[in-house]
């Protein structure tokens, strides 16, 4: 089986080819063995490129733990990349259906190839019963408490298309990531678990952040991430809507727009390698 590793700012994913080849019969457990960064090919998940019946083309996510994300920034930079150099598209302008609706892509060429993409990641939700966040409020969840092992921290809970919980915070170079990052993505205020970004405002158009992923652990960036992350900031009056979102892997230029609502995703996406997996 033919496959080509990918990554978005350290972000890095398996990806296969299936509008040309068949879908693998057990997505989940490929993802689980392929994901091993000492038995595996070694990534954050595996991404699966499809037909649509919808849009031009289908995302299929799988964390590393083997369970199926809604969806994914980085990694669909790195599909419009790859249906475009891959020779599947010659479009620049390209609709990508995923498990959190159809996404926008705008590629940005230079010599031939993919510079940028920009995704159009549609409007935040922030209704806590559809982000999903267990409380009772109908309005958003902004600076919500939760405690864990006799800490309280105090978040913004957002939706990109799956569950983010932001907490502001000056520690985050040197903060426990791996300690705390667990328990808040198996606490039960957040039913489907959630992915929990920490971060610092360096300024109204700066955010420095770390992020723990739901089924994959600390991560080196994370694009949805990194969008609630400045819907969060907004919503608490810290930046303005449009800033640069400092992650471990790497850059992102976020931008919430005031007349859509939409929000605006822009960062490169590289090809590491291609592969055979022996099945």
């Amino acid at each position: 089986m033919r496959f080509t590793k990918m990554q978005g700012i350290g972000n890095d994913y398996i990806y296969l080819d299936c509008v040309s080849c068949p879908m693998p019969a057990d997505p989940s457990a490929l993802a689980l063995r392929i994901s091993d960064r000492h038995f595996g090919v070694g990534s954050d998940g595996l991404v699966l490129i499809c037909g649509s019946d919808a849009a031009d083309f289908r995302m299929r996510m799988y964390n590393a733990d083997g369970s199926e994300a809604e969806m994914c920034g980085n990694a669909a930079r790195c599909v419009g990349k790859y249906v475009y150099e891959r020779g599947l598209t010659r479009k620049t302008e390209i609709s990508l259906e995923t498990g959190a609706g159809v996404k926008q892509l705008s590629l940005t060429l230079s010599d031939g190839g993919v510079d940028s993409v920009t995704v159009d990641m549609g409007t935040p939700e922030l209704r806590p019963a559809l982000i999903p966040v267990d409380l009772p409020e109908d309005g958003p969840a902004v600076d919500v408490p939760v405690t864990v092992d006799g800490r309280t921290f105090r978040g913004t809970a957002v939706s990109m298309g799956n569950p983010h919980f932001v907490i502001f915070q000056q520690e985050v170079e040197t903060f426990p990531l791996e300690t705390w990052g667990p328990q808040i993505e198996s606490h039960p205020l957040f039913p489907r678990k959630v992915n929990t970004e920490f971060a610092r405002v360096e300024d109204r158009s700066h955010i420095r952040m770390r992020v723990w992923e739901r089924g994959s652990g600390e991560t080196l960036a994370c694009g949805t991430g990194a969008c609630a992350t400045l819907v969060a900031a907004v919503l608490n009056g810290l930046t303005d809507r449009q800033a640069t979102l400092r992650l471990l892997g790497g850059d992102l230029d976020i931008r919430w727009d005031a007349e859509t609502g939409h929000v605006l995703m822009t960062g490169p996406a590289e090809f590491v390698f291609d592969g055979e997996w022996k099945c």
